[in-house]
């Protein structure tokens, strides 16, 4: 009977041993998130890195580079996953990268990411200005000039973004050059220095795109407008794509999706991990509204780390059908 007790027991410890394999399939297993510069992305970043070690990896801190870079480091296996793939803004750097073959990108992490150019609400209703080809009159982009250039000064792209490509472009197409400056360096710098000159009353002319906070600190319709294009125009692997929206307006940049993309032959090694990227969802809201926390002060890595968990906390049963999702996608 002895003997028959102690098989049973041995059976049941070796039985539960797949069980916790199971529960656990990323044990052992490091995980190298890689992220911009941008602070605000790292609230997105942070979130999949929660959910990864809910199923036993060991993720390390965010690593901040280009995008260009990223792209070329998940690619090349130096590093697992990001949580920032624009689609179609990236598709140009996603694609030199090795596009489809080199990357795992399934599931819609962000619907509704939308980008364009807006000006002060003050000076588009006293000069009528609705439409970024407006500036093509040099009485207009003077207007926005702050160095003394006689150009319009357009807060725009930070080096090395998928928006830079673009709105260079779209400054040639829509025969701009000769009265718009596009001002580039750190974004948070740039914007912050624009909000500034709001604030003093000045017109501002800007490029920006939501999740962010300046949308929830420049509300458009109240403090800013929004302004369309003359027609869509986009270079590189975007090309030929209608930025008109179903109403007939066209602000110059189609509606974008967000993704998790990660190393194909890493997620190939490890579907639950796999099976996680393709599950998560979040909402553009609450992104902006993390975001307008960063922007009030809470900022720092802490402080970040509280909304990452908060969010969890107000979501946990999403974030546990996450998990299970991905559980169960382990061999």
């Amino acid at each position: 009977m002895r003997k028959h007790t102690v098989m049973l027991a041995a059976l049941s410890v070796f039985a539960a041993c797949p069980l916790q394999a199971a529960d656990l399939p990323g044990k052992g297993v490091t995980v190298k998130p890689v992220q911009s510069t941008l602070p605000e992305e790292t609230f997105q970043t942070l979130l999949v890195s929660r959910a990864l070690e809910q199923l036993g990896y060991t993720v390390e801190k965010p690593s901040e580079v280009d995008y260009n870079v990223a792209y070329t480091t998940l690619a090349a296996g130096d590093a697992t996953f990001m949580a920032t793939n624009w689609q179609p803004l990236h598709d140009d750097m996603y694609q030199a990268a090795g596009g489809d073959a080199a990357f795992y990108r399934k599931g819609t992490w962000v619907q509704g990411a939308a980008q364009g150019y807006l000006i002060d609400k003050k000076t588009a209703d006293r000069y009528h200005i609705t439409n970024l080809a407006q500036l093509r009159d040099p009485k207009l982009a003077a207007l926005f000039d702050s160095n003394g250039d006689g150009k319009a000064d357009l807060t725009g792209c930070t080096p090395g973004w998928g928006c830079e490509a673009v709105i260079n472009h779209q400054l040639q197409a829509f025969k701009l050059s000769p009265t718009v400056q596009h001002n580039q360096g750190n974004y948070s710098a740039m914007i912050a220095d624009t909000l500034t000159r709001f604030k003093q009353g000045k017109p501002i002319l800007y490029y920006t795109w939501t999740p962010y906070w300046v949308s929830d600190i420049l509300k458009p319709g109240r403090d800013v407008v929004w302004l369309q294009v003359p027609f869509s125009s986009m270079p590189g692997a975007q090309q030929g794509i209608d930025t008109a929206l179903p109403n007939g307006a066209n602000y110059g940049f189609p509606v974008n999706t967000m993704h998790i993309v990660a190393n194909q032959a890493w997620a190939e090694k490890n579907p639950a991990a796999a099976a996680l990227f393709a599950t998560m969802t979040l909402p553009l809201a609450d992104i902006n509204a993390q975001n307008a926390r960063m922007h009030a002060g809470e900022s720092s890595e802490a402080a970040i780390n509280r909304h990452v968990d908060g969010w969890i906390h107000a979501h946990q049963a999403t974030f546990d059908r996450w998990v299970e999702t991905a559980r169960g996608a382990a061999p």
